[in-house]
């Protein structure tokens, strides 16, 4: 396995796409031309927001991007990591924790001091385990979630 940014395969921009779709299109309007359009954003290698790709043999198994500012009522949190999605086909391979260790790898190199996610699992789950650090529960667009933090040194 291997981890390819999106934009050295933006031909998977559909598929990642659809994926966004099927797992959170219900939280928002969201089409799947929407979500192509935003992807656009994250067409970056050397600068953020940007996406990797799990992919083996030119096939794509998840994914995950580093952005600024994902939770609007944040603003005193500048980088956030988003959209860890595993194929369930893929899914038990600890292949989300990869992906979101690669992003703080990615994310130091950049100088970020402080990385933070949404995740919907209050107790934190794989992020809680990551070391990510619950700092409030909310309920944001009609979702309760988890909002975590981990200190990068």
């Amino acid at each position: 396995m291997q981890f390819i940014f999106l934009a050295d395969k933006a031909d998977f921009k559909p598929q990642v796409a659809q994926w966004f779709l099927d797992q959170w299109g219900h939280l928002s309007n969201a089409t799947l031309e929407r979500n192509e359009t935003k992807l656009s954003e994250y067409l970056n290698k050397d600068k953020i927001p940007l996406m990797i790709l799990a992919m083996e043999n030119n096939t794509v198994m998840g994914c995950a991007y580093l952005c600024f500012h994902e939770m609007s009522i944040y603003q005193d949190k500048e980088h956030w990591v988003g959209g860890v999605y595993v194929e369930p086909l893929y899914r038990g391979k600890m292949l989300a924790s990869k992906m979101v260790l690669e992003l703080e790898r990615i994310a130091k190199h950049f100088g970020v001091e402080a990385l933070h996610l949404q995740t919907e699992d209050l107790s934190g789950g794989l992020y809680a385990k990551l070391g990510f650090e619950e700092l409030e529960q909310v309920n944001y667009r009609g979702v309760d979630v988890s909002v975590r933090r981990k200190i990068l040194r």
